[in-house]
């Protein structure tokens, strides 16, 4: 079976976002459902219910909204790859998101989180180097949220990111 060309989903953000959560591209739960973190047993959503007081009970949008409330914004260093399967390690031929127009359109942002090592690897190649060299954010990887992660338990992971909450109470 061959790779499949794929896009990403659209940024969720408001122009007061202050924190930037990146994944590297969706898995194909993610894709099909047209959903951030779709697959059952991807840990953002209780991670980030958690770090933001919001019940996993709600709805898609109201956890966007929570996010949004929290000035999160949530999106993918890529806007196109080819990948068979929803592994970050499959991922080939890779086109990054325009940043630098979202970085114009949200000057607020001083965190960019990355979910998980592909996701920083991808900024760091294909990003950074076309960004300002003054870039006025901090960058920080945390634990990939992946059900494909099982080398890190889930309350270990829970811990690291919460180093998110230090630049929410600076808010």
């Amino acid at each position: 079976m061959a790779a499949e060309r794929l896009t990403g989903l659209a940024a969720v953000s408001q122009p007061d976002a202050q924190v930037l959560v990146l994944g590297s591209m969706p898995g194909a739960a993610s894709l099909k459902q047209q959903q951030y973190y779709g697959h059952p047993r991807n840990l953002f959503w209780p991670i980030l219910s958690e770090l933001c007081g919001f019940s996993l009970e709600q709805s898609y949008p109201a956890r966007l909204a929570a996010l949004q409330q929290h000035r999160i914004a949530l999106w993918d260093v890529l806007q196109h790859c080819e990948r068979q399967g929803s592994l970050d390690s499959a991922i080939r031929n890779e086109t990054p998101n325009d940043f630098n127009l979202f970085l114009q359109q949200h000057p607020k942002i001083r965190l960019i989180a990355f979910n998980g090592r592909k996701a920083e690897q991808s900024f760091r190649r294909l990003v950074l180097p076309s960004l300002p060299r003054d870039l006025p954010c901090e960058l920080l990887c945390l634990p990939s949220t992946s059900p494909a992660n099982a080398s890190m338990s889930p309350a270990s992971r829970l811990e690291i990111w919460f180093q998110l909450r230090d630049q929410l109470d600076n808010s």
